[in-house]
């Protein structure tokens, strides 16, 4: 029952488009350091995870590509810049 909720939930953010979801990442970030014991907090930081793992997702998926594509000698398009990712304590 877990594993089927989470299955669904990894489909459905793999259905988010990462841009719409860069552009809210500077707002949830701002609610999560705005430590409150409301579950609405607690949503803001989820959220924010999840922004911040389909940016990771899609940095490593391009950067296995590009290695990919390297290895057969193809000319690869240049890697996007990193995600500018930051450790939150």
């Amino acid at each position: 029952m877990l594993e089927s909720a989470l299955d669904k939930m990894a489909d459905n953010i793999l259905n988010l488009d990462e841009a719409s979801l860069s552009n809210l990442w500077n707002k949830y970030k701002k609610k999560m350091e705005r430590f409150d014991t409301t579950k609405e907090w607690e949503k803001s930081v989820i959220i924010f995870f999840i922004i911040n793992s389909v940016r990771v997702k899609n940095h490593i998926f391009n950067e296995t590509i590009l290695k990919l594509q390297n290895k057969g000698n193809t000319p690869a398009k240049p890697p996007k810049a990193k995600p500018d990712l930051k450790i939150v304590k």
